[in-house]
């Protein structure tokens, strides 16, 4: 069965409609014009090889063509047929024989014309044509193109000129505040999307978890056949490296037809999972006897030797795109230790699940995102307070200087989870930052904020509608960098801190809906403590 035609002309006028309040109240009854060019293919230097193409998110979502070097023409219009219907022309490259040669050559216009939901296509030669057609129609037009920046596709100043020539005004102040703000509330079949991603990426980690459970059970080994120089098979693989933990979920993805991650995957081992964006994912797991840290590794498993992994968590922070819709999914996994986590770690790993449960239990439309962020540390705070690694009150109660409030007060709580509980999710992973963490943002005011520190790398800052999709990811981490200019607080028991910072840190991730009645999740890997353990394990 053919998949749905992308509503690009739903999205055209939605935009329009935020674009037209965003103007001067004199210019809003002019024509306004969108002119836009599409991301072009990349190539290996001096190969000739094209690199992995993905469409500009934006380009993308007002016409629903990731056909790259294409262009888009889109006319608006208040009081018109062109105010409820925007025209969409959508313009592709006509493959030459070269294409045809080399690569996959783009569709023809016939092709195109069944597949997009756009009023005419043509091929980009008649592009200029219809520009100066445009510019002749509408001399009192308004046209609105992205801002010049890396962050996007370059529009050659060959389509600009004849507006300009014709005295037509180009302006790049409002297009992309206009954009982000019509794709921060998701539509069903973006939403559709949006589950796709996150059910192909919940499989993938799930795939990585079981690995390592038939490991634990001793189910994988070399197998006999050509001698030593035979290549293990995928049924043969094991995971004792981050890389080969990365290659497994990423090869789970492509073969489900995920052709893109939504981002480079983070796959942490050991203390390394504490990086927030750990970039590396070469290193080891770590190892008895060797340390932690001394990297000294030699594929002990694979050469039969008799060592054994040293207990430690392996964090995965990794989500495909399916059709330009990401997933952010974030999964921590106790390695060693036949599969279950230490009391540390599973202390902290239950502290974190609460942190998210409690998150999830609050969400709605009208909540501000600034208060999941408060009652994160505010469960991070209770939980230290538990274990110990926060001291609690004494007899003076809840005036005591180690009350809840005063640790909160005190902001030490962000050296342990020092990043927002969560942010916006749609076509890019951070979706729409002008929009989901406006300059200015009058939400705010009468939000009640607890310490400042905890909103430095909130990405979302706004009250939560029915549509948003975003994430909720609460962590735990013990940076030996982040907790250096708190070790002296008089809130940490450093002695019991000690116990807890081998764990590295564990991060849970899941990307929700908000729905009128609450949310929806669309992860559906489970991460309840017994099941991770369970698979792990190779137990079930």
């Amino acid at each position: 069965m053919a998949d749905p035609v992308y509503p690009a002309q739903r999205h055209a006028f939605k935009t329009f409609t935020k674009l037209v309040e965003l103007l001067p109240e004199a210019d809003q009854a002019k024509t306004q014009i969108v002119l836009l060019a599409g991301e072009t293919t990349p190539f290996r230097n001096d190969t000739d090889r094209e690199m992995p193409f993905r469409q500009e998110s934006n380009f993308f979502y007002l016409s629903g063509c990731r056909v790259p070097g294409s262009h888009l023409l889109v006319t608006f219009q208040k009081g018109t047929s062109l105010e409820s219907k925007p025209s969409s022309h959508l313009f592709i490259p006509k493959a030459e024989l070269a294409d045809l040669m080399w690569s996959v050559p783009p569709p023809t216009v016939e092709e195109a014309t069944s597949t997009h939901e756009v009023t005419r296509i043509d091929y980009t030669a008649s592009l200029p044509a219809a520009i100066q057609d445009l510019s002749k129609a509408f001399p009192d037009a308004l046209v609105h193109i992205l801002p010049t920046s890396p962050l996007f596709p370059t529009l050659s100043s060959q389509y600009t000129a004849p507006f300009l020539a014709a005295n037509v005004t180009v302006s790049q102040d409002y297009l992309l505040t206009a954009l982000h703000r019509a794709r921060l509330v998701k539509d069903g079949e973006e939403i559709a999307l949006i589950k796709r991603a996150n059910q192909i990426s919940s499989r993938a980690h799930e795939t990585v978890m079981r690995v390592l459970g038939q490991g634990v059970r001793g189910l994988i080994t070399r197998g006999k056949g050509a001698g030593v120089d035979r290549p293990l098979l995928p049924g043969e693989w094991l995971i004792q490296k981050e890389a080969e933990a990365e290659a497994l979920f990423v090869a789970s993805c492509r073969r489900e037809g995920a052709e893109h991650q939504a981002y480079l995957p983070i796959v942490a081992a050991s203390t390394r999972a504490s990086t927030l964006h750990y970039c590396c994912n070469d290193r080891e797991f770590a190892w008895g006897p060797v340390n932690a840290h001394d990297h000294q590794n030699c594929n002990d498993i694979a050469h039969d030797h008799e060592r054994n992994l040293s207990p430690q968590v392996l964090l995965i922070d990794a989500g495909c795109e399916w059709k330009c819709y990401a997933a952010d999914i974030t999964r921590t996994m106790p390695v060693g230790n036949g599969g279950k986590f230490t009391p540390e770690a599973r202390a902290i790993y239950e502290i974190v699940l609460e942190m998210q449960k409690l998150s999830m239990e609050a969400l709605k439309p009208g909540l501000h995102w600034d208060a999941i962020q408060l009652l994160c540390h505010r469960t991070l705070v209770r939980g230290f307070q538990k274990l110990g690694i926060f001291k609690t009150p004494n007899s003076a109660g809840s005036g005591s200087w180690n009350a809840e409030e005063a640790i909160l007060a005190s902001g030490v709580s962000s050296a342990f989870f020092p990043h927002g509980v969560g942010h916006s999710l749609g076509m890019d992973v951070h979706d729409v930052p002008s929009a989901s963490k406006p300059v200015v943002n009058d939400t705010i005011k009468h939000i009640e904020l607890g310490h400042e520190s905890f909103y430095t790398y909130l990405r979302l800052r706004l009250p939560l509608e029915e549509g948003m999709v975003v994430t909720v990811e609460p962590g735990i981490y013990f940076s030996p960098h982040l907790l250096a200019p708190v070790r002296d607080s008089k809130h940490i028991d450093l002695g019991v801190l000690k116990r807890y910072e081998s764990v590295g840190g564990v991060r849970i991730e899941d990307v929700v809906l908000i729905t009128k009645e609450g949310h929806e999740n669309l992860t559906t890997v489970r991460s309840d403590t017994e099941w991770v353990e369970q698979v792990c394990s190779g137990e079930i």
